[in-house]
């Protein structure tokens, strides 16, 4: 399962990037807006492709988020 931020890599076309979005259409289409990094060279953010879900591998999963205790829900008593 591909999650937001996984790195991943077109099968096909070996574009590579961050997974940034995703789409789902009602035919069942579902899509994956994929963010590659940063030139440094060139010094220009490249254009993000939109490719298919079966197209894609995940090459480095995004690290799953530790649920921290937010401080929240705190009640006080008059």
């Amino acid at each position: 399962m591909i999650r937001l931020g996984d790195k991943v890599r077109d099968k096909i076309t070996e574009f590579e990037g961050t997974a940034t979005a995703k789409a789902e259409y009602l035919n069942g289409c579902i899509q994956y807006l994929i963010q590659p990094k940063y030139n440094k060279d060139k010094h220009e953010l490249p254009e993000p492709e939109w490719i298919d879900e079966q197209q894609i591998e995940i090459i480095n999963p995004k690290p799953k988020k530790q649920n921290k205790p937010t401080g929240g829900g705190v009640r006080l008593h008059p």
